[in-house]
């Protein structure tokens, strides 16, 4: 796996350099492999998906002005990251809100309690409300747990990397995952 990490960010290194010379279709094609993975992990800060679109496709205008500064030999997603999570947090700040859902961390923790509840309406309808109660306990998650979640349970990131992307402490990644995980526990405990 290390070697197709590696041969990735090779890759991503030549397509810079071609970005970096004018090539306007070398750096699309860092935006096609990337895309989808900004907008999620926006998506995970920012909870609503017009507003993750709108962060991710910022974060890229940003990152293909700033092209000429991008070091080849590093990995381009955790430069983008960078760009891409000062963006989240300055809308979250400036807005000083919270988006009302979020689908994806509703699906992801709500799907093992919802293999039961498969077969009927009834079964269906308590599966949107647990999936109701996931989105909204995550959504009261301080946003720097919410952050360290999401790269941990959606990306499957380690602990380093996680630190590396978001410059902290490997310590405090662990730190801030226990306290998300505490607090998402006892949100979803039952009544």
């Amino acid at each position: 796996m290390l070697q197709t990490a590696d041969a990735g960010q090779t890759e991503d290194g030549a397509l810079v350099r071609r970005a970096q010379a004018g090539d306007a279709e070398a750096f699309g094609l860092l935006v096609e492999r990337y895309m989808r993975r900004a907008y999620f992990a926006a998506l995970a800060l920012v909870s609503r998906r017009e507003d993750a679109l709108d962060l991710s496709q910022e974060a890229f205008a940003r990152a293909f002005l700033a092209r000429r500064s991008i070091d080849p030999e590093r990995p381009f997603y955790a430069w983008l990251y960078q760009i891409l999570r000062r963006l989240c947090f300055n809308f979250l700040r400036d807005r000083r809100t919270r988006a009302r859902t979020l689908e994806a961390a509703g699906t992801w923790l709500a799907d093992e309690a919802a293999e039961r509840f498969r077969s009927d309406p009834a079964d269906a309808l308590a599966r949107r409300e647990a999936q109701r109660r996931v989105a909204a306990a995550m959504e009261a998650l301080p946003a720097r747990e919410r952050e360290v979640l999401a790269l941990k349970e959606f990306e499957s990131l380690t602990y380093r990397e996680i630190a590396s992307l978001v410059g902290i402490p490997v310590g405090t990644v662990m730190s801030r995952l226990y306290s998300a995980r505490r607090r998402l526990a006892d949100a979803l405990e039952e009544p």
